[in-house]
């Protein structure tokens, strides 16, 4: 069931292993002081003294049974980008926001049953999963519209773009205009590097995935209704998704994960 306003904007690689991430901790300075404390109160209690090694080791060895191997940093890589987008996103018009670790790019376990290749937007959790084979999924933190604006249902990707250019609606200039009659795209256009727009049968929606040149509001619902990602992400989810896959954002209140317990549904 799709449901929509008037209110429109106009506007993947191989785990990481816990480990791996923890080696650079390993051999800190602060964590040396941890080893060596644990250490002096294993000597302290009558126990034998340990060297720092076989410490770090056992450290390493017991972090999955905390639980710690739910999710796992995607590398960070630039690797999708053309010379154009490095040209581009050298000089951005706007600061480099500082996104919580939560919403930057990670493997994922997806127990779900979307086919690979999908997108599900996750609204309430405002998480972009790109469906994996083999139960896993990149997930990406968005940017979501606001509860009366946003777009929830199934939908089609019906056109892909590199630097789009914006077009404002009649709805977006007479709540937010003036605005040219269509801003080219660019670092300081709204869109952003890639656009990913959604389809219900031949239909355009108004609806689009994104760029954005405000990254500090990833992780929040903001008025327009459309999808925002980093532009880094949504440059790395543009050279995955293919023509006519399957867009499935989810209502509000219909969340794909439930934190507590890291149980999910759906």
């Amino acid at each position: 069931m799709m449901r929509r306003s008037s209110a429109v904007c106009g506007d993947g690689t191989r785990p990481i292993e816990h480990a791996q991430l923890f080696r650079p901790a390993l051999f800190s300075a602060r964590f040396g002081q941890h080893l060596l404390l644990l250490g002096v109160l294993l000597s302290a209690i009558g126990g034998p003294v340990v060297p720092r090694s076989v410490l770090a080791f056992f450290v390493v060895a017991l972090l999955p049974l905390g639980g710690c191997m739910q999710t796992t940093l995607s590398p960070s890589t630039d690797a999708s980008m053309t010379p154009r987008d490095r040209q581009l996103l050298a000089h951005t018009p706007y600061a480099q926001a500082s996104v919580p670790e939560q919403y930057l790019r990670h493997i994922v376990d997806y127990p779900r049953k979307e086919m690979p290749g999908t997108i599900l937007v996750d609204t309430d959790a405002r998480y972009l999963y790109f469906v994996l084979p083999d139960g896993k999924a990149i997930r990406y933190g968005v940017a979501v519209g606001e509860e009366a604006m946003a777009f929830s249902g199934v939908a089609r990707v019906g056109r892909l773009a590199e630097w789009p250019d914006w077009v404002p609606t009649a709805d977006i200039q007479a709540r937010l205009g003036p605005y040219p009659a269509r801003v080219p795209g660019g670092p300081a256009n709204p869109l952003g590097a890639r656009g990913i727009y959604l389809y219900v049968g031949n239909k355009d929606t108004l609806y689009r995935i994104h760029g954005t040149n405000q990254p500090e509001y990833i992780g929040q619902a903001i008025s327009s209704g459309c999808i925002r990602m980093r532009n880094e992400d949504v440059i790395d989810l543009y050279d995955r998704v293919k023509l006519n896959s399957t867009v499935v954002v989810l209502p509000p209140g219909q969340s794909a994960q439930v934190e507590a317990g890291r149980s999910w549904r759906g």
